[in-house]
C-alpha cells in the first residue's frame, strides 16, 4: 500500500513522530510504498490523522 504525508507532524507527540520515520515519511507530501503488514498496519493506525493511504 502507498501512504502519502498530508499534514504536518509539528505539534505531534514523539511516539507519532517516531512512527512517521519508520515508515520513512520525512516531507510533506512524501509518498512511500510499505508492504501490507499487521506491524505497518499498526503504525500507520497511530498517525492515520497525518496520512492518506491509497491500497496497491
Amino acid at each position: 500500500m502507498k501512504v502519502k504525508l498530508i499534514r504536518s507532524p509539528i505539534g505531534c507527540t514523539p511516539n507519532q513522530q517516531k512512527n512517521l520515520q519508520a515508515l520513512g515519511l520525512r516531507r510533506m507530501g512524501q509518498v512511500k510504498e510499505v508492504p501490507n503488514e499487521p506491524a505497518n498496519q499498526g503504525k500507520i493506525n497511530k498517525v492515520k490523522h497525518l496520512l492518506e493511504v491509497v491500497p496497491v
